[in-house]
């Protein structure tokens, strides 16, 4: 079972995702839920939310082979690119979707 970072502003929305996340037999955890030794095998970001893209960055120094999925509004930005994510979808999407690339991050 992999820890899986959700970082999602809006609380139906990351329960949405906690959703899929667990249906691939997976844990979902929150920022506030990780140690500074902690590393998560997967983040799923929503770009859009500044502090999201500053943990997101902030992860990516640390963990430089660290998947991350971007999951937003709006279609890829120059900050989103720069964390070079294995995915980016654009909501709203299929649950199918984020489902495989959770599964395609993990298999990297």
């Amino acid at each position: 079972m992999a820890r899986i970072l959700i970082s999602e502003p809006h609380p139906d929305l990351r329960i949405l995702i906690e959703a899929v996340v667990r249906r691939t037999g997976n844990e979902p955890v929150g920022q506030g839920e990780l140690t500074s030794d902690d590393a998560p095998a997967v983040m799923i970001l929503e770009p859009a939310s500044v502090d999201g893209l500053a943990a997101a960055a902030l992860l990516r120094c640390r963990l430089e082979d660290l998947p991350i999925i971007c999951a937003s509004i709006f279609p890829p930005s120059d900050e989103s690119s720069a964390l070079l994510p294995v995915a980016h979808l654009i909501k709203p999407f299929r649950l199918r979707e984020l489902e495989a690339a959770i599964v395609s991050a993990l298999a990297a």
